[in-house]
């Protein structure tokens, strides 16, 4: 199963409050690094209840759109430009995600989960802060994870997503968190809906410097190679130096392109 180690399907900019620097400074660095495809992926979460927001608001959508429509035509013949959305998904306000989506075409259709629902307030469940760390602890680590993959399965089988991402990145800082033989059936039942709808499984490089592999683990990447599944790259970058980041890094099984050049 070859990868596409050309295209980086992956990054966010500042429009997402939480990353740094302009559209433009991704597709400079992504050409920098002998990319021929870059595919913006910004965030998108409905009705949550969280003290700051990690995702763009409608207004900010529409201004991400127009830049990067100026982009593409700016940067035509030089480097493939997408854009697309990463959906966070709420179970309580899927008619409204998928609202959203249908208003726009999309290059790119991310399907994540970060915001766990704790008595009427929402916890990062991909965060290192104690704020959200102690909260989740406290429900009980085996049940975040649990709700997390049972929730993946149903964004995966509810909304028109075209990959999904950082499968296996739940409570990734948490020091206690261990998959169980029951997280693995319901890894299984995921790829297996992702399978029926054609969607792709990201490989995503940002766990080579918090775990020192890639998102998710080798095993869970042969057992999608297995059922069909199509893999594809994303460095989940929030800065334009992490653009392509680690793609030579990724397990030799998947074949492709590691002509790009190695990044720190």
């Amino acid at each position: 199963m070859q990868i596409d180690l050309t295209t980086d399907g992956h990054v966010h900019t500042k429009y997402c409050h939480h990353a740094h620097g302009e559209m433009a400074d991704y597709a400079e660095a992504a050409m920098a690094v002998g990319l021929t495809r870059l595919t913006f992926l910004e965030h998108l979460e409905v009705g949550i209840n969280y003290d700051e927001a990690t995702w763009l608001s409608e207004a900010e959508f529409a201004q991400y759109r127009a830049e990067g429509e100026a982009l593409r035509e700016q940067y035509q013949g030089r480097i493939e430009i997408g854009l697309g959305v990463e959906v966070g998904y709420n179970p309580k306000r899927a008619l409204e995600i998928r609202e959203f989506l249908q208003r726009h075409p999309w290059d790119r259709v991310g399907i994540s989960f970060h915001y766990y629902e704790i008595d009427g307030r929402h916890y990062n469940v991909v965060s290192r802060r104690k704020a959200n760390l102690e909260p989740l602890a406290s429900h009980g680590v085996e049940r975040v994870i649990t709700d997390y993959f049972a929730t993946l399965l149903a964004a995966v089988e509810t909304l028109p997503g075209t990959v999904l991402c950082h499968l296996d990145a739940v409570l990734r800082h948490h020091p206690e968190v261990r998959f169980t033989a029951g997280h693995q059936h319901q890894i299984t039942e995921i790829l297996q809906a992702m399978a029926r709808k054609g969607m792709a499984l990201e490989v995503n490089t940002s766990g080579f410097p918090h775990r020192g592999e890639q998102y998710p683990t080798r095993a869970i990447l042969e057992e999608a190679v297995a059922l069909g599944i199509r893999l594809e790259a994303g460095s989940d970058s929030h800065r334009p130096s992490e653009v392509g980041r680690h793609f030579h890094r990724l397990p030799d099984f998947l074949g492709g392109d590691h002509s790009v050049p190695p990044q720190s």
